[in-house]
This record gives structure tokens, C-alpha cells and sequence, in this order.
């Protein structure tokens, strides 16, 4: 039997809730598409996607100033956070294809990710 859902319930209106659902959707494929430049040694490819669809200059095109109305304080960090992984892991991205040393880059990815999971762990859209 599966323990009950401790995550935070966050209500949003039907049409942000779809909006937000899909976004996260889109971040999700944004990182598979990430792993794959990087797998490939694509580090301009990996860098702009990272920026491009999750960093902090993907905001607006997010709607984020919208969505964050309606997330409680936790969950807006969590996903400021995020945003910020993921500039931090476009600039490590293109580092690594100035040195050839992935290590800075994997690290990044894997500290995006992180932040995925805890937003995902802590709250659940209704």
C-alpha cells in the first residue's frame, strides 16, 4: 500500500493549472534534449536549450509573473531556483565546450534536476 501524498495541494484555475502542466512537460523534454547535446558534445546546443527554454530569460516566455500568483511562497523558490540551475548549467555547458571537461556541466545537470524533484516531491498542482 502506497503511503498517503504528503505534498502541498496548490490551487490553481483550470486554464494556469494546464498552462503549468505544460510547461512542465516542456521542461522535461527541454532536459532530455539537454542530455542528448551534451551526449553528443553539442555545448552550444546544451547551453542555449538550457537558457532558451528553462533559465531565467525563459520567465516571460513561461508566464511565470502570472503563475506565481497563485504558488505559495516555497514553491516560487523552488521554482526561482530552477530558473537559476538552469542558467548556471547553460554557462557551464559552454564551458565545457572551451576546456572539453564535462564534470562542471554533468554537475549542473544534475543540480537542475535536483530542483525539479524537490518542486515536484514538495508540492502537486489541483
Amino acid at each position: 500500500m502506497l503511503p498517503p501524498d504528503a505534498r502541498v495541494p496548490v490551487q490553481f484555475p483550470p486554464p494556469m493549472r494546464a498552462h503549468t502542466l505544460a510547461n512542465m512537460r516542456d521542461h522535461l523534454a527541454a532536459l532530455a534534449e539537454i542530455q542528448q547535446a551534451l551526449a553528443d558534445g553539442r555545448w552550444d546546443a546544451a547551453a542555449d536549450t538550457a537558457e532558451r527554454r528553462l533559465g531565467m530569460s525563459s520567465l516571460h516566455d513561461h508566464g511565470a509573473h502570472e503563475v506565481a500568483r497563485f504558488m505559495p511562497p516555497a514553491m516560487q523558490a523552488a521554482g526561482t531556483a530552477m530558473h537559476r540551475s538552469a542558467s548556471r548549467l547553460a554557462v557551464a555547458a559552454r564551458d565545457a565546450g572551451a576546456t572539453g571537461d564535462l564534470r562542471s556541466a554533468q554537475a549542473a545537470l544534475a543540480g537542475l534536476t535536483q530542483t525539479c524533484v524537490a518542486c515536484h516531491a514538495g508540492f502537486r498542482l489541483e
